[in-house]
């Protein structure tokens, strides 16, 4: 049994990755709930806007969390052109295009980084990159902490968008009934591309607040992904409340995890997680069943 003073840590540390989570699987939620398909392409695009951060921060010198009000208009524009000028047009309507449109940009994008940027780890260094904060007794990772209030922040942001503005109640929409949100005028197409674009947007978000504490190659997107569908799925397919609470509880599973079988197997119970949920609740802690 674990003594208070390593499992409080343990916890809180789970709790800050499990922000991060949960703004990553946010962006992939709501994706899925209004385009009803899943973006294999999440992982590589969190992997660019890592790469945006790291190359600010090594070439300009611009701090991470500077550099928010450029990567994240930056990945919005990104997802916002992929959506109508690639995947929109090349789906020609049907959803299951969509899925092996964007496998393909997934490959493409890795592929493309490692050419540019070949397999090399990187890192930056900050001033505060080592640093820690004592909350309650436990040393935490000031990055982390940082981390963690600027996903929350983040994630009040976007349910304010869907839940208090036109461009909301219009996404909600189309995400309800896409051929009635057609009838009443509103252009689906235009939401379609809004909805991805902030999708990504939220990647950049999160890429600013990884890069202080976390490193940059071509497949570290591949790790985040896996997460971002066990956080999706656990909560419940297209549910912002559940892809919160999900993010938080396999944060927690994580770093837990981690003290009895190691960093390298910590991640084991999440997808243990993953394959009992699928088995005993397949539509997750929030999700409606179909």
């Amino acid at each position: 049994m674990l003594e208070l003073s390593i499992l409080f840590p343990a916890l809180l540390n789970g709790l800050t990755m499990g922000a991060v989570y949960a703004l990553i699987a946010l962006g992939l939620t709501l994706i899925y709930g209004v385009l009803h398909i899943i973006n294999f392409a999440h992982g590589a695009a969190l992997m660019m806007a890592l790469y945006g951060v790291y190359y600010l921060k090594d070439s300009a010198g611009i701090d991470p969390y500077l550099a928010l009000p450029v990567v994240i208009p930056v990945m919005f524009a990104a997802g916002y052109a992929l959506q109508r000028g690639v995947i929109g047009r090349a789906s020609h309507g049907k959803d299951e295009n969509i899925l092996l449109v964007t496998l393909g940009i997934s490959i493409v994008l890795e592929n493309l980084a490692l050419f540019l940027f070949r397999s090399d780890t990187r890192t930056i260094d900050t001033p505060y990159t080592l640093s820690t904060l004592d909350i309650a007794g436990a040393m935490i990772s000031l990055p982390k902490v940082v981390a963690f209030g600027g996903a929350l922040v983040t994630a009040a942001v976007l349910l304010l968008i869907v839940y208090g503005t036109d461009l909301g109640r219009a996404i909600r929409a189309c995400a309800k009934e896409r051929q009635g949100a057609k009838l009443v005028g509103i252009d689906v197409d235009h939401v379609f591309a809004m909805s991805f674009g902030i999708g990504l947007a939220c990647l950049g978000a999160a890429a600013c607040f990884l890069l202080p504490a976390y490193y940059v190659n071509p497949t570290v997107g591949n790790g985040f992904v896996l997460i971002a569908f066990t956080v999706v799925v656990l909560g419940g397919m297209g549910s912002f409340s559940g892809a919160l609470l999900g993010g938080f509880i396999i944060g927690i599973v994580e770093s837990v995890g981690g003290l009895w079988l190691g960093e390298s197997l910590g991640q084991i119970g999440i997808f243990l997680i993953f394959i009992a949920v699928l088995l005993f609740r397949p539509q997750g802690l929030f999700g409606a069943k179909a």
